[in-house]
């Protein structure tokens, strides 16, 4: 008689999973959903960013690495990694485009200049509307979820996520990454 339940359970687990199409439908609603976002950094350079899916591209950008820095001005880690972004910037001037996503409401751009200016952020930095639906954008995207710590710092090349890193992370985990996404 157990035999025979057990059987049975089995036998509908697996009719009720292969006929469930929920995940595949979820998963084709990512690849095909598109949404834009226009950003503008402190130096009035724009950027078109445009989620397809689960991946980012920047107009303009297409095969160069992009960046997103998600950070505060008030965040401790977010301080003490801007030189550390800024000279990956510089050091890869012709190959990454590092645009920090400030995450911060109703900061005028005279603050967050002080802030590039005491922290070395000397990379693009957006204070522009579209940030926080932006971040959240990404963050979904990673799984890292909608209370995401902060700094988050996401990868993409030619439109394909590549990592993510949570937390100030030591430059050299960032430049390897960058190293081995160019080389695709």
């Amino acid at each position: 008689m157990s035999l025979k339940h057990l059987i049975i359970t089995i036998s509908a687990l697996f009719i009720l999973t292969g006929c469930s199409d929920s995940v595949e439908k979820e998963d084709l609603n990512a690849l095909v959903a598109s949404s834009g976002y226009n950003l503008k950094d402190l130096k009035n350079q724009e950027f078109h960013v445009t989620k397809v899916g689960n991946n980012f591209s920047v107009d303009g950008f297409k095969d160069k690495v992009i960046i997103f820095d998600i950070f505060a001005t008030w965040c401790p880690p977010c301080k003490a990694s801007a030189a550390n972004v800024a000279a990956l910037q510089k050091k890869y001037e012709k190959e990454v485009k590092i645009i920090g996503l400030l995450i911060e409401e109703d900061k005028s751009n005279a603050y967050v200049q002080q802030f590039v200016d005491k922290y070395g952020a000397n990379y693009s930095i957006s204070n522009a509307k579209d940030n926080q639906t932006l971040s959240r954008a990404i963050a979904g995207a990673t799984g890292v979820g909608q209370g995401f710590p902060i700094p988050l710092m996401v990868m993409y090349y030619k439109g394909k996520y590549i990592n993510h890193y949570v937390g100030a992370i030591p430059e050299e985990m960032v430049e390897s990454d960058i190293k081995m996404a160019l080389k695709q």
